[in-house]
């Protein structure tokens, strides 16, 4: 095979040694020749190799390591230039698939290690010249190349550190099975959320796996290297206590991690374990579901659940979800920061690491750093579909060496892309070894991953004190008899209208909808008789606040709230017209609604919503109404109402116009059972569109506006629903006097068998008359429409 190592260490090698036997030209790494199994490298100004403190390594005449020539100057470590390590071993190539069937490539090939290795020789990490140039660096410059920590098998007592007597039992009996069993197993594993293969040395490269993160992690413990990184397969961090799954045998990062913790007592206690595999660890949380001493945090793909490796066969053990946080001592020693869909990229992963992850690593104060470096969320990846590049792995290696004193370990989990695993792997083990990370362009966050990060950050802050910072306990919050804002905003204006109008709350009999529109759904008295009646569908009011520059906090006097409609009810109430007004929420209400932030209804969950309430009402309340002239009018979000209302009832004979204020999505009626209904939309409404909305940009999109399916559609001059409403109060309230004006004159013509026409336009144009002198009364005696 091309670019072989060949570099196979035996048994027998000294636990903490980071050199391996053999020529220089023959493994590609800085090595000193190991003779007498009783060495332990000297390091007098650092931890010795049992974590006591001392200096177990020879100072006087006759130093080993002064004798030979290949060893790591002693001048260096007693400066504390010491190098990067790196575990490999070409054993761990001999895992491989035993179903050889007519597509035997699986995605955790073994050429993903070799391709890795050989990235490192062909950008000058590992060193491959001959014994000459070999003496002059190790004296001159020994830390310009990884130096060798060299792999072995972990024990049985080792891996039962964390896994279960009889899972090591399973995989051991792997390599006493025949071929045709071992492909029956991979055949029925190799599906679901099981997702494994087996091979005849599967046993072997496993232990192998296990002990070079052992190895590895103890190295950097012990303070023979500054960090390491190793290149080991088969993964790990899917396997559960007891079984394994996903690529996974054992699980190598928390079986070096007890491991650590167990040899080096003193100084080695806490351990951060940082997962950024696109997958979810799901292995790594529930082995230290309840440990105080390990902070497990893992970025990965969510989905709601959907994303691999989805939801636990037993509900009863969590999941990636982002509110699943621990139990017992180890409660907030858990942090899921489970993205909600694949795509994501440099901007959310280093978002994630200023305002997630790097606070709390400081508040933990590790004792050690591990990284579960999958590098399947690499650009290129077709499995993670994400795409985050080699330098956002460098800047994120880059801040996780500032905790520990530097003591960073990175153990290889996934990544499936040759390509992209070589050239992140690269960039990480080029920042280990002290290269700057590279400039970069940091893209804006997506506003759906702003409000994870906004999630973890709350689920997280009753444990982290950098959490809270403005972060509400909700449950404290109940305690003390708070309540929403929302809510109390909508009661002042349910009390202004009653007072002012004697408006009152419309009862939603559906129990789906009864939390949600309770006291939102507000009508005039008298409603059932009015003969003229505005039906207004819109967002909440909008909130202004100025926030202290200090602590964050926000105080009353200190916030607005613009309220746009209440012009428009003073308005048509002076013209005689019946108002119902709903106020359509930005949440649904739920009795266990102890979230801190609450993002928005989506777009799918405002429709079904919508189409629910204003079915409710027009079956039971507007068509039963004896009204000759109705009006609807949307504004925000909510206008999605007026389209579902159109197309699920036929109600376009009962309806006089519509007015829309818009700024934000553009929604067509249209019906698949009534031919005419977009044209009669067309003919019958005024859609208000914000000046800066995307459909004046492009001259297709606008060509697109202007058909009739969109309605009436008219650029505003101004932006923001509040100014949208303000700028087009007067031509609104002329169209719809206007076409109230005509409606009651052709009624009078057809009572008066013909009218002439000229008397028509006279009736009308006296009506629209007395109404303006009307609208500009109101207009010089109406307030600011603010609450």
């Amino acid at each position: 095979m091309e670019d072989n190592d060949q570099d196979i260490v035996m048994e027998g090698v000294p636990e903490m040694m980071m050199m391996l036997e053999g020529p220089p030209s023959a493994n590609g790494f800085l090595h000193r020749a190991v003779t007498d199994s009783s060495f332990e490298t000297p390091t007098p100004n650092g931890p010795s190799a049992d974590g006591t403190g001392e200096d177990t390594g020879a100072t006087g005449e006759g130093d080993s390591q002064t004798s030979d020539p290949l060893a790591y100057p002693r001048i260096h470590i007693r400066r504390g230039l010491l190098p990067t390590g790196c575990c490999y071993d070409d054993r761990m190539k001999l895992h491989a698939n035993a179903d050889f069937g007519p597509n035997p490539h699986h995605p955790e090939d073994p050429s993903r290690i070799e391709h890795i290795m050989r990235a490192f020789k062909q950008n000058g990490l590992v060193f491959t010249g001959n014994d000459e140039e070999l003496l002059h660096i190790i004296q001159t410059s020994p830390n310009k190349y990884m130096w060798r920590i060299p792999a072995r098998e972990a024990t049985k007592e080792e891996i039962c550190t964390v896994h279960h007597p009889s899972h090591y039992i399973w995989v051991e009996e792997l390599s006493r099975k025949s071929t045709t069993e071992l492909r029956r197993i991979s055949n029925k594993l190799d599906q679901g959320r099981d997702s494994l293969y087996v091979g005849s040395m599967t046993y072997e490269a496993s232990l192998i796996s296990a002990g070079g993160a052992i190895e590895t992690c103890k190295a950097v413990v012990a303070g023979t290297v500054k960090n390491a990184f190793a290149v080991i397969r088969p993964p790990g961090h899917h396997a559960e206590f007891d079984a394994a799954m996903g690529f996974c045998l054992f699980n190598n990062v928390p079986i070096a991690a007890k491991v650590c913790q167990q040899d080096f007592p003193n100084i080695c206690r806490k351990i951060l374990i940082l997962d950024w595999d696109v997958h979810h660890g799901n292995g790594i949380q529930n082995m230290f579901w309840e440990d105080p001493n390990i902070l497990y945090i893992s970025l990965h793909v969510y989905k709601n659940g959907e994303f691999y490796p989805g939801k636990p066969d037993n509900p009863m053990v969590a999941d990636g979800g982002l509110d699943q946080c621990g139990a017992g001592a180890g409660i907030g020693k858990n942090i899921n920061i489970g993205w909600h869909d694949q795509g994501m990229g440099d901007g959310e992963y280093m978002a994630a690491f200023q305002k997630i992850v790097m606070p709390i690593a400081h508040e933990f104060s590790p004792d050690l750093v591990i990284i579960s470096a999958g590098f399947d969320a690499a650009a290129g990846d077709e499995l993670g579909a994400c795409f985050v590049s080699p330098g956002c792995y460098a800047h994120m290696t880059h801040m996780l060496m500032s905790l520990a004193g530097g003591k960073v370990a990175v153990c290889l989990e996934g990544g499936y892309d040759l390509e992209a695993i070589s050239k992140s792997a690269l960039a990480v083990a080029q920042t280990l070894m002290g290269e700057s990370p590279p400039k970069m362009e940091i893209p804006k966050i997506s506003k759906e991953a702003a409000k994870v990060l906004a999630k973890v950050q709350a689920y997280q802050a009753p444990y982290w004190e950098c959490m809270r910072p403005g972060v509400v306990d909700v449950q404290e919050m109940r305690a003390q008899d708070s309540a929403r804002l929302h809510d109390v905003v909508r009661l002042a204006q349910r009390q202004r209208l009653f007072d002012k109008y004697g408006m009152l709350p419309l009862f939603i009999q559906r129990d789906v909808l009864f939390k949600s529109f309770e006291n939102q759904v507000l009508v005039t008295r008298g409603i059932i008789g009015a003969k003229k009646m505005l039906v207004i569908i819109h967002d909440p009011p909008v909130l202004h606040g100025q926030p202290d520059p200090l602590d964050n906090s926000l105080e009353s006097h200190n916030t607005w709230v613009t309220d746009g409609v209440s012009r428009y009810i003073d308005w048509a109430i002076s013209q005689g017209f019946g108002v119902m007004d709903i106020n359509v929420p930005h949440y649904i209400s739920r009795p266990e609604d102890n979230d801190a932030y609450t993002p928005r209804s989506d777009e799918a969950v405002l429709h079904a919503q919508l189409r629910e309430l204003t079915g409710y009402l027009w079956d039971n309340y507007l068509q039963l109404y004896d009204v000759q002239d109705l009006f609807l009018m949307g504004i925000g979000n909510a206008y999605l109402g007026v389209k579902t209302l159109l197309i699920n009832r036929n109600s376009k004979g009962r309806i006089a116009g519509i007015v829309n204020f818009v700024d934000g999505s553009l929604r067509p009626v249209k019906s698949d059972v009534d031919e005419y209904l977009s044209g009669w939309y067309k003919e019958n409404s005024q859609v208000y569109v914000a000046n800066d909305h995307l459909c004046w940009s492009d001259p297709d999109l606008t060509r697109k506006v202007m058909k009739r399916r969109f309605g009436t559609a008219i650029r505003s001059p101004v932006n923001g629903l509040t100014m949208m409403m303000a700028e087009h109060m007067k031509d609104v309230q002329s169209w719809i006097s206007e076409r109230v004006a005509r409606r009651e004159a052709l009624r009078r013509m057809e009572e008066e068998d013909m009218e002439p026409e000229e008397q028509v336009e006279e009736s009308i144009n006296t009506d629209i008359n007395n109404t303006n002198n009307d609208n500009n009364h109101i207009d010089n005696n109406n307030g600011d429409g603010q609450l």
